[in-house]
């Protein structure tokens, strides 16, 4: 069997996936985590960046003293730059609330570094093939919710390996037996 298109759910956007399917020439389409795309912050605890000093300022104008890069470069975690500030400024803060925790040692931004994977994935996100098979999603979800629901594959009913492989099978079999029933009316 020859795959071109894999798709799936935001889990299947991993970084070890999408270089999977690079390396073996599938489409994957399954939308980037919302963490990689927008970051983590809520909208009004969001930092502005300032190109000519290299740093983040917060929503008081206070800008980050340092900047340090965190993680492991090339395993499947993206890096992170993480910016560090003034925690005596951060105490008198108007804008404290929500953003300095009572009693902190440091106050931090961090900031996920788009691996070239991430980055190229973003961009497939945005063309007509990814928009017009990501269409296709709801049919799966459907199947996949008609396996668990009707036909016992949400817990396995057995324990091993073999006993829930031997369950997804059948589960699978069924269904399909049935959609062929139903095109042979």
């Amino acid at each position: 069997m020859e795959i071109e298109t894999v798709i799936g759910d935001v889990a299947y956007s991993e970084k070890d996936n999408i270089q999977f399917s690079n390396e073996n020439e599938i489409y994957l389409v399954a939308q980037l985590n919302p963490l990689i795309t927008q970051g983590g912050w809520k909208k009004e605890y969001e930092f502005e960046f300032n190109k000519d000093a290299g740093m983040y300022v917060c929503k008081a104008g206070n800008m980050a003293i340092r900047k340090v890069r965190t993680g492991k470069k090339g395993v499947s975690k993206n890096q992170k730059n993480t910016y560090y500030f003034d925690i005596e400024r951060c105490k008198r803060c108007p804008f404290r609330e929500g953003c300095y925790k009572e009693g902190a040692k440091s106050k931090t931004y961090s900031v996920s570094i788009k691996s070239n994977e991430h980055s190229e994935q973003a961009k497939f996100q945005e063309t007509e093939y990814f928009k017009e098979r990501s269409k296709q999603r709801y049919k799966i979800e459907a199947k996949n919710s008609e396996l668990k629901h009707r036909h016992g594959y949400d817990v396995a009913s057995s324990s091993g390996l073999i006993g829930m492989e031997l369950q997804g099978a059948m589960a699978i079999f069924t269904v399909n037996l049935k959609r062929i029933v139903k095109l042979l009316d």
